[in-house]
């Protein structure tokens, strides 16, 4: 997979903010099997067509403002950041798309800030050992940058390359 950048969707957005919102308050991931002949509708119809193999997409949503008032995180520290603390986890390949967020903070302002999104595609059978790194990933950031959170979603789908 190459990585990529582009503009994330308005509705992409409001979506983020709303699961953001929900997972800034701790919500475990949760990871259920792809078995060949269930869908989350019901059973497979022979309609239905099951081809790759169980994977898990992880999401994740960087910031770029500093809530301290330091200097916004720069293309360039972001690039090293994925480099460094990312790729070393994911060699495989990731996706990183740039865009624009919004969040309510703790004062009930509405905040927008310029941010990254990084897609991450690993067989589920490995969601276990994967966890741990993706949050790995996020702890670093926070720290590294001075930010209040890291974003996180989760999907099982079927992948097939």
């Amino acid at each position: 997979m190459a990585l990529t950048l582009s503009r994330i969707s308005r509705t992409r957005l409001a979506v983020t903010a709303a699961a953001a919102t929900v997972l800034a308050v701790g919500a475990p991931a949760a990871y259920a099997s792809l078995d060949t002949d269930t869908h989350p509708s019901g059973p497979t119809t022979t309609s239905q067509v099951s081809r790759g193999e169980a994977y898990t997409e992880t999401r994740l949503f960087f910031g770029t403002e500093r809530p301290d008032g330091g200097p916004d995180v720069t293309d360039k520290q972001f690039m090293e950041f994925i480099d460094k603390e990312v790729t070393p986890s994911f060699p495989d390949g990731l996706t990183v798309q740039d865009g624009r967020g919004q969040w309510r903070d703790s004062n009930g302002k509405i905040e927008r800030e310029r941010s990254y999104e990084l897609i991450l595609l690993y067989p589920t059978k490995q969601a276990p050992k994967r966890d741990a790194l993706v949050e790995e990933i996020r702890e670093d950031y926070v720290k590294k940058y001075a930010q209040d959170s890291v974003a996180r979603l989760d999907d099982r789908l079927r992948v097939d390359f």
